[in-house]
């Protein structure tokens, strides 16, 4: 066993003991943990921008604007989960550039549904990313086919994993398999279907929960789990990373929804208050501002007690969830 593994099983499930710290402290501690995270995602991102390409097929002119419609949607990503999916391997001793075919494979599939999610049958957004949405870009046949195609170098991308000789064939099964379920029908697209249902119907909290589960946590869970997988930790450390990739996911959410409610479409790069308009179920819907507001620090303190768990990057997870806590895009 690794030793970043029996750190972290020697750490799992223990109280640790803090000394009193001063109100100025914690703000101290928050924001050094906050820069820590901008400057890991600033250098993901660059690393994920540069190995993207590798991973997406050569479209021949005579498909028209299928090419340009596949890197369209792939610029300006937080790459978010790319991130996820990098350090719960280097958590459990692996190094995040051997996990980067996964890293890529989340990233990818997660734009090819912004890109179903933008359509006049679905969502009918214009903008994303602070760029014009795919469908606006090259029309409604494109990008419905570009969103396809992605899906499918996602999983070309997982197969590519187990060409690594750190990450054995029978573990990168274990991930498209995980892979497979975050996305289908009882992950993001069945996610994506109950917030159609939902935009006839009155909140409820049930089917919001559904939502948002499916729809978003969904992918983060995904993405944790298969990091963890990559490098071979134990069961019960897998199924950890999984749950505090949950609190994330529902935070990240929930501040979604909050942006929505309250944000500026230039600063969003996405239109603002298309949920209220579509009907959709939120939280503000449901709880209203305060009540969303609320809910959402009760996410962030669930996700912040997982993350002192995570021993070996503790720091990343724990400054992750104050950064989605408290984006402003």
């Amino acid at each position: 066993m690794k030793p970043e593994q029996r750190l972290c099983l020697a750490r799992a499930g223990r109280t640790r003991s803090h000394t009193q710290k001063s109100a100025g402290d914690h703000l101290t501690d928050a924001t050094s943990a906050i820069a820590h995270v901008r400057a890991l995602l600033e250098s993901t991102s660059a690393e994920v921008d540069r190995a993207l390409p590798e991973f997406l097929p050569q479209v021949s002119p005579l498909a028209g604007n299928l090419g340009p419609a596949l890197h369209h949607s792939l610029q300006a990503g937080k790459r978010v989960r790319p991130l996820v999916v990098r350090e719960a391997a280097a958590t459990y001793g692996l190094a995040p550039g051997a996990v980067m075919p996964t890293a890529c494979a989340f990233e990818i599939v997660h734009t090819a549904t912004l890109i179903h999610d933008d359509l006049p049958a679905v969502d009918n957004a214009d903008l994303r990313r602070g760029l014009p949405a795919s469908h606006v870009a090259f029309g409604e046949a494109t990008a419905l086919l570009a969103g396809d195609a992605l899906i499918i170098a996602a999983f070309a991308a997982l197969a590519r994993q187990a060409e690594r000789p750190e990450t054995p064939p029978e573990r990168v099964v274990r991930v498209i398999a995980e892979f497979a379920a975050a996305l289908g029908a009882e992950g993001v697209i069945g996610g994506e279907a109950a917030d159609l249902v939902g935009e006839t119907l009155p909140p409820d909290d049930d089917l919001l929960a559904y939502i948002h589960f499916h729809k978003t946590a969904r992918l983060f869970i995904g993405a944790a789990r298969a990091g963890a997988i990559l490098a071979g930790a134990p069961a019960g450390q897998v199924e950890l990373a999984g749950r505090y990739a949950e609190k994330l996911g529902l935070l990240f959410q929930v501040t979604d929804d909050l942006l929505d409610a309250t944000g500026d479409a230039e600063e969003l790069g996405k239109p603002a208050g298309l949920d209220a308009a579509a009907g959709k179920q939120t939280y503000p819907a449901l709880l209203g501002l305060s009540g969303a507001q609320e809910y959402a620090e009760s996410l962030a303190e669930e996700a912040l007690s997982l993350a002192k768990q995570l021993c070996a990057r503790e720091e990343t997870w724990s400054g992750l969830v104050l950064l989605v806590r408290t984006r402003k895009s």
